[in-house]
């Protein structure tokens, strides 16, 4: 069976991808259609001027498929469209490529859609940087790896809080990429698979939107289980016919009972789409044939009270399996998701689901965030308030988690969080709430839950007014009770082996970095002094509050004893925070030597004169004539900011104010200091070249040096050296030396590699 034979045999439009090398036209009049269904205001025109810039901005662009690159954001706006997202997150998805890949700025996108879609597309364009696969995975030995993935993952929840349209942009945009993924190379789309399954899947399903998150499953499981996924489609497609008419007589009859009885509803049936059947073989160890409950059907009524009557009736035609219903209704999902389950045996013998909804749940669950979200326009125009905030508490959850933990503890919180095979258990507390935690549950999760304070002063538990130990496993309808105490001395670290919960082990490790703090606070200190006593630092110098503040705010700490509390518990090395202060306090205080001074050490070594406008472009205060030499350590371009270091013997050296052999010069060296400019800011000299050298690093891959040399090649530039090394966790780094007029050039040669496949980050030497 052919791969197009094969996606032809998905149900509700899971895969309704449109045929490939449609024309922008076509698709740009589609998205209008798909606008105009649910858009209360008819003026289309910051659409069409977003459409007529992208199409301008893209035009000589294609994609792997080798169709033209505006495809690709006519497909994204399209989903955001079959969202009923408002116009701006529309022409946001038109816009979402240009600033990355063309030559529009976000000034110009401000003055043209105004700063509401500026911060959209802005916020993906930053999110299009982040390398998120493996990101759930620690790396043991490439700690560098670890934090850069964190701190990837932080800006995008950051992202995220600042707007949530800015997620929906980039799940669109992620689903159109799978969509067409069998363009890109095998390794490629195995990664991007992963990066889907570990993370866009479960945040579309922590957001509620089912719709996205259904196909981003299907298709993840294609490109990481082929064998699986395809085995399923054949099986599936065999019965195909006869499974749809068992489907179809069952909603036949289910139809006209609901009618008898006048309730007034919609039917339809469906097969459960693959991931789901998957995911259940797996767990339950059971092949397809094993599995009874392919089919679900769907009844969607106008009111809570016809979805408990329709439940009824139903119960009165098939019989219902003991232990299978579930009332999603009065305990909703985590994700805000409603309905009824129930599953019941039909006339033949055979199991099938029926889910009871109205039809507001059903958008819910279909749309999620976007059905309810605050961006929503009435029909007046003015935007409204969300009725669904609920939806964002697990998006709060996470931005405080980001306070309190260090990166290597973030990624373990955030990836038991997204786990998306974690079932859940319903409690209750004594007055009767219902308490919503992760299946295998215990008391201290539960406790938890209530309140930190409750957890902390924990002694133990009563459930269904029994006592119980603290590691009993919560089922469905428990009761619990929790005891406290004030003479209880907190948690234990064994807890945490215990709960199940994230909410539960970041209180329980949040309580024991605060019990530790003032030992911490005291370590981080000692630590701190004794680096820059190491590198002979005056800390009176930098550890003052200009430079404290701008360190608390750049590491997002409140006061400077979590910083030091930090660096104590390992959060945060020594080393950053103070080369980052010393970095500030060079700025403000340049050493400079007198006239005198600096002509007797040049003099000294008999440096030969030369003119104060030397072809270097180079201009050094205070000196009229003096040799000039640029620096290897740190390769200086027009551009960048610059200090003159008065040698023995060969004039002046020239390095960037952040070279790490300047940053660490002791207190000696540095009356050697002198302030230097270059002629032109931001220009070479006339005729003039300057070395510059870059680190890349890369996931290894065959033909990743030749992409890197052709990406060079097409801007003109040729290699003067390149090295590379691998590590055994097969990133590659490599080191390359070429020559360039500015630090503008630089910017453009920089952006052009950092889009070639497999790049993870690069940076400029320093040292």
């Amino acid at each position: 069976m052919t791969e197009e034979k094969k996606e032809s045999l998905f149900d509700d439009g899971r895969i309704e991808s449109i045929a490939e090398f449609q024309t922008p036209e076509v698709l740009y009049q589609d998205l209008i259609s798909h606008v105009r269904k649910y858009h209360p205001s008819d003026d289309i025109s910051m659409i069409e001027k977003a459409y007529t810039i992208a199409y301008e901005a893209h035009k000589n662009q294609v994609r792997k498929s080798g169709e033209p690159y505006i495809i690709h954001p006519l497909c994204v706006s399209i989903i955001l469209a079959d969202l009923e997202l408002d116009k701006e997150t529309i022409v946001a998805g038109l816009l979402h490529d240009v600033v990355e890949d063309t030559i529009m700025t976000e000034e110009e996108i401000t003055k043209e859609f105004g700063a509401d879609v500026a911060l959209l597309v802005d916020g993906v364009t930053k999110l299009q940087q982040l390398q998120l696969s493996g990101s759930t995975q620690s790396q043991s030995g490439d700690s560098d790896r670890v934090e850069m993935q964190a701190e990837n993952l932080r800006k995008m929840f950051l992202a995220m809080a600042k707007d949530i349209r800015v997620i929906m942009i980039k799940l669109a945009d992620r689903l159109h990429n799978m969509r067409t993924l069998k363009h890109m190379p095998p390794e490629k789309q195995q990664r991007i698979a992963r990066e889907t399954m570990d993370i866009y899947a479960p945040i579309a399903q922590r957001l509620g939107i089912s719709k996205i998150k259904i196909e981003l499953d299907d298709l993840s499981l294609k490109y990481l289980e082929p064998e699986v996924y395809y085995d399923l489609v054949d099986k599936i497609a065999v019965r195909k016919s006869v499974r749809e008419q068992y489907i179809q007589s069952i909603v036949d009859e289910v139809s006209e009972h609901i009618r008898h009885v006048g309730i007034k509803a919609k039917i339809d049936g469906r097969i459960k789409h693959f991931f789901s059947i998957y995911k259940k073989m797996k767990n339950q160890d059971k092949t397809l044939d094993q599995i009874y409950d392919l089919f679900a059907v769907r009844i969607i009524v106008d009111s809570v009270k016809d979805c408990y009557a329709a439940l009824g009736a139903i119960h009165e035609m098939y019989k219902p399996i003991p232990g299978r219903f579930k009332d999603y209704i009065a305990m909703p999902k985590a994700n805000m998701y409603q309905s009824l389950h129930t599953t019941l045996i039909g006339s033949s013998g055979q199991p099938f689901e029926i889910q009871i909804r109205t039809y507001e749940m059903h958008k819910a669950a279909e749309y999620g965030i976007a059905a309810h979200w605050k961006y929503k326009e009435a029909s007046d125009g003015k935007k409204v308030k969300a009725q669904e905030e609920e939806k964002l508490v697990w998006l709060r959850q996470i931005l405080e988690w980001q306070k309190d933990t260090d990166n290597r503890e973030f990624l373990k919180l955030l990836k038991s969080d997204l786990d998306l095979f974690s079932d859940n258990v319903y409690c209750f507390t004594p007055t009767g709430d219902v308490k919503n935690l992760p299946a295998g549950s215990t008391p201290i999760d539960f406790a938890y839950a209530i309140h930190s304070a409750v957890g902390n002063k924990m002694i133990g538990a009563r459930v269904n007014g029994k006592l119980v130990t603290i590691d009993y496993e919560i089922k469905n309808g428990d009761r619990i009770e929790i005891l406290t105490s004030q003479n209880s001395k907190g948690p234990s670290r064994d807890w945490l082996n215990l709960v199940k919960s994230t909410q539960a082990k970041s209180k329980i490790n949040q309580w024991f970095k605060n019990e530790l703090k003032e030992d911490n606070i005291i370590k981080g200190k000692e630590m701190i002094l004794a680096y820059c006593k190491a590198k002979s630092i005056d800390t009176t110098q930098i550890l003052c509050s200009p430079y404290m503040e701008h360190v608390m705010q750049k590491y997002g700490f409140r006061d400077w004893d979590s910083v030091l509390a930090a660096v104590g518990h390992g959060g945060l090395k020594e080393g950053q925070i103070v080369n980052k202060m010393l970095e500030l306090y060079d700025k403000e205080h340049k050493k400079t030597l007198t006239d005198e001074e600096a002509l007797a050490a040049v003099a000294a070594g008999g440096a030969r004169k030369i003119k104060p406008r030397s072809s270097s472009g180079i201009v050094v205060k205070g000196i009229d004539d003096v040799a000039v030499r640029f620096s290897k350590c740190c390769s200086p371009v027009p551009g960048d900011e610059i200090v003159g270091f008065v040698t023995r013997g060969r004039g002046v050296s020239i390095h960037r104010t952040d070279c790490v052999n300047i940053i660490n010069l002791s207190e000696i060296e540095r009356v050697r200091l002198i302030d230097a400019d270059w002629q032109v800011p931001d220009k070479a000299a006339e005729g003039e070249r300057y070395l510059a050298e870059i680190n890349i690093y890369a996931n290894n891959r065959s033909g990743l040096i030749a992409d890197v040399s052709r990406a060079l090649t097409e801007k003109n530039v040729d290699i003067l050296s390149l090295n590379t090394r691998v590590s055994k966790q097969g990133v590659a780094t490599m080191v390359v030396a070429f020559e360039i007029s500015s630090r503008e050039e630089l910017q453009h040669i920089i952006d052009k590699i950092r889009m070639i496949e497999s790049i993870l980050d690069i940076e400029r030497t320093t040292g």
